[in-house]
């Protein structure tokens, strides 16, 4: 079925429950604050950016950071194990917004007797150009700690049979304080590989760079400034800074380092980011797998891109603009090759925006998933409040 129909089908009393405003309601709605002061000590309206559109509300029983939609319209969402009272990890999102296991229940239950049949933390995936899921595994069932031994692992899983094609370890390039976050497949004529983030749990971050011919893992950037948490720095979403308060003892500040990415124009350049950082990085993609390339000379080809502002998820599209997900204004930005950066759209709905998804009829789908709202950073209490919001914007271009 058609992505339109599929994600616009009457959701009208879960609407109605969340207090979501659609049609020209949402428009009003979803405007920059009114903030400017003008000349004469007058408020006036501050410069629009555009709106967006729900597009569907996923009743997923945990947190859904992660988000992908194949060519075809299906919805699937990537729910990581942040506990291990987490049903299932990765779901297919039906029309009605309900949300079941995928590719089944029995692949989504923890079984570390059988790591690389398993599916224990998935926090993101991605299609390739032939139209399969890949799925990217971390390996937590609990979601820290050392990943389970073979639980860290790319997945390429045909969606109309649910058969598993593919199985690629990861366990070269993790650490025991790993913790993958996302994922990027280039799939391409003479190009198959695969660049995942480890954002450590230490906030000690690194790229793993993928051959998808050989399996072969390499880990790169690690003790890189630009792949750690950077200390200092606080995360407001809400108007509350985001700070793990444990049910007893002291707060302690949130860490994450490299989080985001996205690949430019024909894989050329892989853009990435820490969860705590403001600044965009960038690096020849290619250069992460040469094996005649050591790690001073990575390092040395680093571009820092300066500043974006606190992010989450990233991508790319066909102009290498890399659109950006302010998780602090609730909203989605872009950044311009010139390095220029404008705000696309805003949304008040739009609470902890994470993976975004470009699709080829040029929109720009994105999560909200409402992480922030998680007890293990209010004292224990959880305030998510399901279904979760997939909102969209239509842009002028498509995918990288």
């Amino acid at each position: 079925m058609p992505l339109s129909r599929r994600l616009f089908l009457a959701q009208t009393a879960c609407v109605s429950a969340l207090g979501f405003l659609p049609g020209s309601a949402l428009a009003e709605d979803s405007r920059s604050p009114r903030f400017d002061i003008g000349a004469a000590g007058e408020a006036s309206a501050a410069r629009p950016v555009g709106t967006m559109e729900l597009a569907i509300l996923a009743d997923a029983p945990s947190t859904p950071t992660g988000l992908a939609i194949s060519p075809g319209g299906r919805v699937f969402v990537m729910m990581p194990r942040f506990s291990s009272d987490v049903p299932f990890t990765l779901g297919e999102v039906a029309p009605d917004g309900s949300v079941t296991p995928f590719p089944d229940a029995a692949t989504n239950a923890i079984d570390p007797k059988e790591p690389q049949l398993a599916l224990f933390h998935v926090p993101n995936g991605v299609f390739d150009g032939q139209g399969h899921l890949w799925v990217l595994d971390a390996g937590l069932p609990d979601g820290k700690g050392p990943p389970v031994p073979g639980g860290a692992k790319l997945l390429r899983i045909d969606i109309d049979t649910k058969q598993i094609l593919r199985t690629i370890p990861l366990e070269p390039g993790v650490t025991p304080t790993s913790s993958l976050n996302d994922l990027r497949v280039d799939w391409a004529e003479g190009r198959a590989r695969a660049f995942v983030s480890d954002q450590g749990q230490d906030g000690e971050g690194a790229i793993l760079a993928v051959d998808l011919d050989t399996g072969r893992v390499v880990r790169r950037l690690a003790g890189h400034a630009s792949t750690q948490s950077q200390k200092g720095l606080a995360k407001f979403v809400e108007h509350r800074p985001v700070v793990l308060q444990p049910k007893s003892g002291p707060a302690r500040p949130v860490q994450g380092g490299a989080n985001g990415i996205a690949l430019g124009p024909n894989g050329q350049r892989l853009y990435y980011a820490p969860l705590i950082g403001r600044h965009l990085y960038a690096v020849e993609a290619g250069a992460l797998l040469d094996p005649e390339k050591t790690d001073a000379d990575i390092a040395a080809m680093v571009e820092d891109l300066g500043e974006k502002g606190m992010t989450g998820g990233l991508a790319a599209d066909a102009q290498d603009r890399v659109y950006l997900t302010l998780q602090e204004q609730n909203a989605v930005a872009r950044r311009h090759p010139d390095g220029r950066i404008e705000v696309v759209a805003y949304d008040p709905r739009l609470v902890w925006a994470d993976t975004i998804v470009i699709t080829p009829d040029n929109w720009l789908y994105v999560s909200a998933a409402q992480v922030n709202r998680r007890p293990e950073y209010n004292g224990g209490e959880d305030l998510q409040k399901p279904p979760y919001a997939i909102l969209r914007v239509r842009i002028d271009a498509g995918p990288a």
